[in-house]
């Protein structure tokens, strides 16, 4: 039977493996999806204000991104080993990971967009009665978008490929079968969770990409804003 000789002869394509686990691999790409879109969208939340402190001058600006800078330097063993005593072996001590790793790209691609917002432009807000709590939610951050968005795409493929080394702890999605594969030379489970990977990566990405499109009009239009600011 072909369709068992394929494992039997440990072939790195096998429909048959595929099939077999297909349960397998859809709980651990669920789980790695679900794992990815909270570090990300957790990160987001984080960085914002961090970008908006960094904002003020460079007696702010300098130790938020180097210490943001600084986050992405830490191996991701290191960075679980710190973590463990306070999350334990818990889902919850890979996404603080991830969300720390994010915090590099994204405080900087929101503190670029923030800062490209021209000053007339604020200016011309606040003389229109905008406080700064509306000046931010209806001029800055909308102008700010695309580098934004920019950011989180790359925060998103970035954290697919981290989610990985969650393994170690038991909750690496699609990385729980790699790792093991890896270890036993299970060609088809490497390869299968290997390329489920990737298709990850780029799915996130044109959705995330349509997103930005969908949001940012004037930047496909070619009718530029005030204050234009390239994405990635």
């Amino acid at each position: 039977m072909p369709a068992q000789n394929c494992l039997v002869a440990n072939d790195w394509i096998c429909w048959d493996y595929v099939t077999s686990r297909s349960q397998e691999l859809t709980d651990a790409t669920v789980e790695h999806v679900w794992i990815t879109g909270a570090s990300v969208l957790i990160g987001l939340v984080v960085s914002v204000p961090l970008a908006l402190l960094a904002r003020r001058g460079r007696r702010w600006s300098a130790p938020v991104l180097t210490f943001t800078t600084l986050l992405y330097t830490v191996p991701s063993l290191a960075m679980f080993s710190l973590l463990l005593p306070v999350f334990g072996l818990s889902a919850a001590l890979v996404v603080t990971g991830l969300v720390l790793y994010s915090l590099t790209i994204l405080v900087r691609n929101a503190l670029a967009g923030l800062e490209a917002v021209p000053e007339e432009v604020r200016e011309a807000a606040r003389g229109m009665g905008y406080g700064p709590g509306r000046l931010l939610w209806q001029v800055e951050l909308p102008l700010a978008l695309p580098a934004l968005l920019a950011g989180v795409r790359i925060a998103t493929v970035s954290t697919i490929a981290l989610t990985t080394v969650g393994s170690i702890v038991g909750k690496g999605g699609l990385g729980n079968l790699i790792a093991p594969a890896v270890n036993s030379s299970f060609k088809a489970q490497v390869l299968t969770a290997s390329v489920l990977c990737v298709l990850l990566a780029l799915v996130a990405d044109l959705l995330l990409l349509g997103l930005q499109r969908l949001l940012t009009p004037w930047t496909r239009a070619g009718a530029r804003p005030a204050a234009p600011v390239k994405g990635a």
